[in-house]
């Protein structure tokens, strides 16, 4: 499916005055001066009425007319999806399926979710969504924050660089430039200026996942927007929504948002907006609240809740004086032994010194080759390496080579990341016989 110029009907419409000129035989001039200034105070009015503060933060909200909220996307799905059903949840997705899904018999469509975060999906609607893709549909989420449980059931990570940054100052610099890997595309470069998180994929199973797009940091394209096939069907994922808001797909960038959605299949849409929590699920989130309504629901519970209540206010009332002095709390004493090492790690790696790391990996080697196996480390040599391979149950290859790597990096007067990532493994390895 191939979605072509969308949003050229959302142009904006703008009120004009329309003046009849009338021949005025009564010779009375003021009339003449009257009209003009009229108008002229009205247009002042309403421009000054009408001048409001742009809302410039993210709320990906369906009915925002702000910049970020999601009001045009959301009324064009028709227009985007054309000659199919577009379905705008009113309850919850998990409470939608627990109702309608017998009568749909598991095939049913695309399912959209265009927000910060799924937070009002609970574990059990996580594990239906993926049960309904399971069975053959499609769903498209586009999220700044990835539920932990989606992340392990799908079997991949993501890391955000800017997962600090929220306030609008320190958004507005965040700049993006974003690929589509498809070969009519592949030439596209989609720029974005504001509000672009570098927030992207790590690692996926790459048995079962495509990289549709990527997106540029430090220099590296990094993917973005990746496709997971699960059962019959797949899951789209993307890791910027901001790039669906009202305020891009008004600035020459509407391009990108046909070009991803086009991906989709042409199929019955189910349009999330994330309104309402569950009324189902037993871990959803807002259970707490749930608990006072189901006393309110009962008169004698009411009673026992109010009469509980009044009991813990009057004796707080009788025992708001102290009856003795308090005691001080004395803490023990924290062990920051693994704060300490977090520290000096992230100086090493902030230093980016391999050659200082490789020499320590090395004295730890060999004062644990001491310690363990009681051999001579001064001398290096073929006597060494054949009782070395003998008392710690390696093979004699094995030993020789990692002796050998040993040697070579500590004369050496540099070493890169792969030279002491390779120097690890096979310390690890080594150790493990």
């Amino acid at each position: 499916m191939q979605i072509k110029n969308v949003f050229k009907i959302l142009s904006v419409k703008k009120s004009t005055f329309i003046l009849s000129t009338y021949n005025i035989r009564l010779g009375d001039f003021k009339v003449q001066k009257i009209v003009p200034i009229t108008i002229l105070m009205l247009s002042i009015f309403l421009l000054l009425t009408s001048c409001n503060k742009t809302n410039w933060i993210e709320n990906f909200r369906e009915k925002e007319k702000s910049p970020f909220g999601t009001y045009i996307v959301y009324n064009e799905a028709q227009e985007l999806f054309k000659n199919e059903e577009v379905v705008f949840l009113r309850d919850n997705f998990y409470d939608y399926l627990f109702k309608n899904y017998d009568s749909i018999n598991g095939d049913f469509g695309n399912y959209i979710c265009i927000k910060h975060n799924a937070n009002k999906l609970p574990i059990d609607g996580i594990t239906d969504l993926l049960s309904f893709v399971n069975d053959g549909n499609t769903a498209f989420l586009a999220l700044n924050y990835f539920n932990k449980n989606l992340l392990e059931q799908l079997d991949f990570t993501t890391n955000n660089l800017d997962k600090e940054v929220y306030s609008i100052n320190d958004l507005r610099p965040l700049k993006g430039e974003f690929y589509l890997n498809d070969n009519r595309f592949k030439k596209d470069t989609f720029k974005f200026d504001r509000n672009i998180r570098r927030h992207y994929f790590v690692t996926y199973n790459e048995d079962k996942t495509i990289v549709l797009g990527s997106s540029k940091i430090d220099g590296e394209k990094v993917p973005n927007f990746i496709k997971i096939y699960h059962g019959k069907g797949a899951i789209y994922l993307h890791a910027n929504p901001v790039v669906f808001t009202n305020y891009y797909l008004l600035k020459d960038t509407e391009k990108y948002t046909e070009h991803v959605l086009s991906y989709l299949p042409s199929s019955t849409l189910l349009w999330d907006p994330q309104i309402k929590y569950s009324n189902y699920s037993n871990n959803r989130e807002d259970n707490q609240q749930s608990i006072f309504k189901f006393f309110l629901e009962h008169q004698t519970l009411t009673w026992f809740l109010f009469v509980g209540l009044a009991g813990v206010l009057l004796f707080m009332l009788f025992n708001a004086r102290r009856k003795q002095r308090a005691i001080p709390v004395i803490h023990p004493l924290k062990n920051t032994t693994v704060a300490f090492t977090q520290t000096i790690a992230s100086l090493y790696l902030k230093e980016q010194n391999h050659k200082n790391l490789v020499d320590k990996k090395i004295t730890f080697f060999l004062e644990k080759v001491r310690t363990k196996y009681l051999l001579n480390t001064n001398n290096l040599n073929k006597e060494f390496i054949h009782n070395l391979a003998l008392k710690s149950g390696n093979e004699i290859r094995n030993t020789k080579y990692l002796v050998n790597t040993i040697i070579t990096l500590h004369k050496k007067s540099e070493c890169t990341q792969e030279e002491l990532l390779v120097l690890h493994k096979m310390i690890a390895n080594f150790f493990k016989n």
